[in-house]
Order: structure tokens, then sequence, then C-alpha cells
């Protein structure tokens, strides 16, 4: 039953995904092979059709993969920034790390995800928030010579 699950997940098919909660509501709590709970490979995959099902069967919206990674973060290093807001909205935590120390704001850094950058500034995120190597969301977009961030990092700190 739990790889049927996962496989409707990874296919967007939320007909099969919720009836296959409602004969086991804990699944929303399993970890595929690869370690991902169902709504990181959910938002992973940008099926937003899933994700408010999941939370309301009672997923985690800051579970984390095999790697600390969260549904929010892999939506900043995609680029979603619809999937990004509802998370956001309903409670995803913006500074939560990584197995590496690595936040939302520092993948929406490393992958130029301006806008999803603003959005993560908005609800809290700390863009001097150093990772295990030591480097900051401001830093990654030092390295990448992304202007239009750092330029908006710049900004923040003389606002705040």
């Amino acid at each position: 039953m739990q790889s049927s699950f996962f496989e409707a997940i990874s296919a967007g098919d939320l007909d099969k995904m919720q009836s296959l909660l409602s004969q086991n509501a804990e699944l929303v709590h399993a970890q595929d092979q690869r370690g991902f709970p169902p709504l990181v490979l959910a938002t992973y995959n940008a099926h937003q059709q899933l994700i408010e099902p999941l939370l309301i069967f009672g997923a985690d919206i800051n579970a984390q993969d095999a790697s600390g990674n969260t549904a929010l973060m892999g939506v900043c290093f995609k680029g979603n920034l619809e999937i990004a807001n509802f998370l956001l909205e309903r409670g995803a935590d913006v500074n939560k790390t990584n197995n590496s120390g690595g936040t939302a704001l520092s993948f929406a850094c490393t992958f130029g995800q301006l806008e999803i950058a603003k959005v993560l500034l908005k609800h809290g995120a700390n863009p001097l928030q150093k990772d295990n190597r030591g480097a900051s969301p401001w830093d990654y977009a030092k390295i990448k010579g992304n202007k239009a961030l750092t330029d908006l990092f710049e900004d923040f700190a003389k606002s705040n």
C-alpha cells in the first residue's frame, strides 16, 4: 500500500492518494524508499492539488527528507512561487535548516529565485543565517553574482 501511495503522489493522482489515506491515515507520516515524506514529494513534483489534502490528513508542513530538506526548500530551489506562498501562509518554518545548515532562502539565492527571496524575507527569513560552510544566503547571492538579490538584501538591511 505504501508504494502505491507514493506512486499516486508522484503521478499527482489526488483520488488515489485520498483513497489510500482513507484506508490508512498513517501513510501521511511515511517516507518513500529515498526518504521523501509525502508533502516533500508532492511539492517537489509541483502537484499543488495534493498539498492541502495532505495537510488536512495531518502531514507535517516542516517534514524533512533524508537530507533534511523541507517542502518549502524544494519549491524555493525549483522556483515555484505559488506553492512557496501557500506553504508560508500555512506556517512553514522559513528559517528551518537542512542537514547542511541550508535554508529556503539559501536555496532561493543559490538558484537565483528573486521573487521567492522577496516573499521569504517578508515572512521573516534571515539573510545572514550561516550554513555549515559558514555562508549565508546573502553570501550565495554575492557568489552567484546576482545583483538583483544582493541589492534586495542591501535594501532589506537598510530598512531593518
